[in-house]
């Protein structure tokens, strides 16, 4: 199936889109208001069916692939409060310590395009553990529409700790070197700064269109800091500008990229606000950042 781009939509969809994603809005809600940007003679409900998720296109890297072990792991959740469970990757063949990454969803639980994340990481040298912060409600339930709802019933200050227990997990693993990075999507891009104040051994931190922290908070940071942003995410981006000046002002290490033309979201090789040129870049930089900060 070829997916249609970003480019073959009026960006009034796409921001349309964008808010359904983040937001309490119904799907029903979502179709109606669609259908008023709909140019004729084409459905609104095929339009908007065509922005959902299509994950046999996140397969870069397969679950069967020799040059990785992947499986899922349960490990304990924050103040030993019950299990949690995620998708722990890492090279087949692979001697001495590794370096370790947490790989943190969107705000929908650990679908496949997160997996896959974790697996691609894997290949590249990294023990990479992709938590699911849904746990606590049975899981991820196989459709980002259910799982955005499950993920608004949990308490955030709990998932925040959740994220916290993983990243202590893959810390103190057996196989792991003691160098930490996080790499984080929509809501685990923000995790990913959140994480980057909480946590003074972390070493390396990626938010892909995060949410940013308070700028007071700012000073806590520790860790290296490589900030990918989208230039048509006015939602996001509305908080970049006061996040540079908190980073500069205690002067911490990071490096930022905006992602001209690209939309929140461009990562995610499963919609069509994947683009593919500001993706492939971004985790170049991402691979290249990690190799510095983590090997």
């Amino acid at each position: 199936m070829n997916r249609k781009k970003a480019t073959d939509y009026d960006q009034k969809l796409l921001d349309l889109y964008d808010e359904y994603v983040h937001s309490s809005m119904s799907r029903r809600g979502f179709l109606d208001r669609a259908a008023a940007l709909t140019v004729s003679g084409i459905a609104a409900t095929t339009l908007a069916e065509s922005l959902l998720p299509d994950y046999a296109l996140a397969v870069q890297v397969s679950p069967d692939d020799s040059r990785i072990l992947a499986q899922y792991q349960q490990y304990e959740s924050a103040n030993g409060s019950g299990t949690m469970r995620g998708l722990l990757a890492r090279p087949a063949n692979s001697s001495g310590k590794l370096p370790v990454v947490l790989v943190v969803h969107e705000n929908r639980g650990l679908n496949p395009y997160i997996e896959d994340v974790a697996r691609r990481l894997a290949v590249s040298g990294y023990m990479a553990l992709a938590p699911d912060a849904l746990t606590p409600l049975g899981g991820y339930p196989g459709t980002d529409d259910e799982g955005k709802l499950m993920q608004k019933k949990l308490d955030r200050n709990h998932i925040t700790e959740d994220f916290v227990a993983a990243a202590e997990f893959l810390k103190n693993h057996p196989d792991s070197n003691g160098k930490v990075g996080v790499v984080g999507f929509c809501f685990g891009g923000g995790m990913a700064n959140t994480l980057a104040v909480r946590l003074p051994y972390l070493k390396a931190a990626v938010p892909f269109y995060g949410r940013q922290p308070k700028s007071e908070e700012v000073a806590n940071i520790k860790a290296s800091l490589l900030i990918h942003n989208a230039e048509l995410d006015k939602r996001i981006n509305a908080g970049w500008p006061a996040y540079e000046e908190a980073l500069k002002k205690y002067g911490k290490d990071y490096q930022a990229y905006m992602y001209a033309g690209a939309n929140h979201g461009f990562h995610n090789d499963t919609t069509p606000r994947y683009d593919q040129q500001a993706a492939e870049l971004a985790w170049q930089r991402t691979l290249a950042f990690f190799e510095s900060r983590l090997k």
